[in-house]
């Protein structure tokens, strides 16, 4: 399979490595003002690049009939125009706020937990995350992906960095030095405490879940996410 990367800083070069062990070609390293010249030629783009170009880079797949699989966070308002085109266009696309396979097990255990507890009012709800320095966006799309999968199966109505009213659940986003990623979730009532966690040890597994989903987003068309692609239900 041929694929373009759109985005290559340190996880593009880790998300490169991967894939030529799998045995794919790159037919476009694109970084910064370079060109979309040979995105063309691929079968499948893998987008991870920053807020502010996410958009661009996924609109030139779309109109070059290229599927693409994104994982840059911070840019999620121009999501419904970004769906819309590729509706129209008839593309491909999986946007994660975390590729990891393991992230996409814990998404699936987050909400099953917050089904649980969700009639227990007496436990508060609060995350927490944990990144380098170098990330742009807080709290982090994996955080917000979380809390949104709590919101949806409890009586939350939204989250917030500061000063959380009795119904949003309070995120506490860190950067500290070289961090890859750490979420963890916390139920907590005055007699115990439930805690659920997930840390991430490298970007390997960030890299190779996009891989994955690359190869298998590969001849379909619509609009999916990593439960479609790890078949979790």
């Amino acid at each position: 399979m041929k694929i373009a990367l759109l985005g290559y800083g340190k996880m593009g070069k880790v998300i490169e490595r991967i894939a030529l062990e799998r045995g794919h070609e790159i037919v476009l390293r694109k970084s910064g003002q370079d060109t979309f010249d040979g995105l063309e030629n691929a079968d499948v783009a893998i987008e991870f690049s920053i807020p502010d170009a996410a958009v661009e880079n996924i609109t030139e797949c779309f109109n070059r009939n290229v599927p693409v699989i994104s994982g840059t966070t911070g840019w999620l308002e121009h999501y419904p125009e970004v769906a819309k085109l590729c509706e129209e266009k008839s593309g491909a696309f999986i946007y994660g706020s975390n590729f990891s396979l393991g992230v996409n097990i814990f998404f699936q255990l987050n909400e099953y937990l917050a089904k649980m507890m969700s009639k227990l009012t007496q436990y508060k709800v609060s995350m927490e995350e944990i990144h380098h320095t170098q990330k742009l966006d807080a709290p982090s799309g994996t955080a917000i992906s979380l809390a949104k999968g709590v919101i949806e199966n409890s009586n939350y109505s939204s989250w917030a960095l500061e000063n959380a009213k009795e119904d949003e659940i309070l995120i506490d986003a860190k950067r500290i030095e070289n961090v890859p990623g750490t979420h963890s979730i916390f139920y907590d009532s005055e007699v115990d405490s439930i805690e659920i966690k997930h840390t991430a040890h490298s970007r390997e597994g960030f890299a190779l879940g996009s891989v994955v989903a690359a190869e298998w987003i590969f001849g379909k068309k619509g609009i999916f996410t990593m439960k479609d692609v790890l078949d979790l239900k």
